[in-house]
């Protein structure tokens, strides 16, 4: 599709809840009341009536236990307004970005305010039991485990395919590793320095609140990366150089001019371009920059215009793959680029919990083009077997 363009489109504002490691802090926390405690939080925070928002959308890429319309479970979860209309988005890993494009498209068409949200408990995914419907008298049963993240349409992992086109694009396993370490200590950096306080509101759980990022590990070294084994029959890819299976939350609103910059609010940007793109089944690693790229022709802007980039750390060869393809080999741009991209810490760090990544990245941009200065930050995540999302956002003071 040709990117879309909005002139009109305003991320208010938002909240996470700290991300959780697989089987950690959330595992005890169904996504209908994970998601709902952020949501309160996030209008609670903007002093955002429920009573106006238009729609609804959540992003979720592994549906729990096969859980009927989550969204709308969510949405009475949250104390929202019964007669809000909601919509569950699954675009896999691009499900929490999508759900901005949508609120962009609806405000572009009239609609006074959305609420965005991305939730994900990998935690309590169940395995699937197939061939039992009717009975099995004899023979083994069918247990199939969706976090194998095992790509059907290829019949390959997808971090065998990851690993073969980062080689393809000279990104061997050394950078990648290198890459996964500047993730760590970007996000430990930023942690230090309380970046992250104003993003993530507590959430309640059997133990108590949770409110750090449960999954980085601070004292990983290169030497450490380095003995890990690949995973998966992937020639670069390992444990430590991919994120983990993680659980989490991200609440967004989006609004037109009139309600977000009533009563003195100021919104954190505006939302000026949206694209949806989809190539070959197995270009995740690179598909990513190249939809940043379309969004930048559609307005005129050069890569090295950009003043904050977030690239899914889906793998850490990822935003490596993506911004040498958004460079064009230009390895002076590439290396300027990198120094803008995922500068609090990626995935690989802080998690990615399949539904909700999307809109954090939205947030993230969004609140570190605030305190840069900067002008323009591009978004991007890939998922979903050749698919993309990205977004480009502008400064408020643009």
């Amino acid at each position: 599709m040709r990117p879309e363009t909005f002139q009109d489109v305003w991320l208010v504002g938002g909240v996470r809840s700290a991300f959780g490691r697989f089987g950690g802090a959330l595992r005890e926390v169904p996504v209908v009341y994970l998601a709902g405690q952020v949501i309160g939080a996030a209008l609670d925070r903007l002093e955002w009536s429920p009573d106006s928002l238009d729609e609804m959308y959540v992003g979720i890429g592994m549906i729990e236990a096969g859980m009927m319309v989550p969204a709308r479970q969510i949405a009475l979860a949250a104390g929202l307004p019964e007669h809000l209309p909601s919509l569950t988005v699954d675009r896999a890993c691009c499900s929490g970005a999508t759900t901005v494009g949508l609120a962009a498209r609806a405000i572009d068409r009239g609609a006074g305010s959305v609420l965005c949200a991305g939730v994900e408990n990998m935690s309590r995914t169940p395995r699937l039991l197939h061939g039992t419907r009717w009975g099995a008298r004899l023979g083994s049963l069918d247990v199939e485990d969706l976090l194998l993240m095992h790509s059907p349409v290829v019949d390959e992992p997808i971090a065998s395919y990851v690993g073969r086109v980062a080689q393809e694009h000279g990104v061997g396993r050394e950078e990648q590793d290198r890459w996964a370490l500047t993730s760590q200590q970007r996000h430990a950096e930023a942690t230090a320095r309380g970046y992250f306080s104003d993003e993530i509101t507590p959430v309640e759980t059997p133990d108590g609140p949770f409110s750090k990022d449960e999954h980085p590990r601070t004292n990983t070294t290169l030497e450490a990366l380095g003995q890990l084994p690949t995973v998966r029959n992937s020639p670069t890819v390992t444990a430590g150089n991919a994120p983990g299976l993680n659980d989490g939350a991200v609440a967004l609103v989006v609004a037109d001019r009139a309600s977000a910059w009533s009563e003195d609010r100021v919104p954190l940007a505006r939302v000026a371009a949206y694209l949806q793109t989809a190539e070959s089944p197995i270009s995740s690693a690179y598909l990513p920059g190249l939809a940043i790229r379309r969004l930048l022709e559609e307005h005129e802007l050069k890569p090295e215009d950009l003043d904050v980039i977030e690239i899914n750390e889906a793998y850490a060869a990822t935003p490596l793959v993506s911004i040498r393809r958004l460079a064009d080999n230009d390895l002076a741009l590439e290396e300027k680029l990198l120094q803008r991209t995922n500068v609090n810490g990626g995935a690989v760090a802080m998690g990615h919990p399949v539904g909700a990544s999307g809109a954090r990245l939205v947030l993230t941009a969004a609140r570190q083009l605030r305190e840069t200065g900067g002008r323009w930050a591009a978004v991007a995540i890939c998922g979903g077997f050749g698919q993309t999302d990205a977004l480009l956002l502008e400064s408020v003071d643009a």
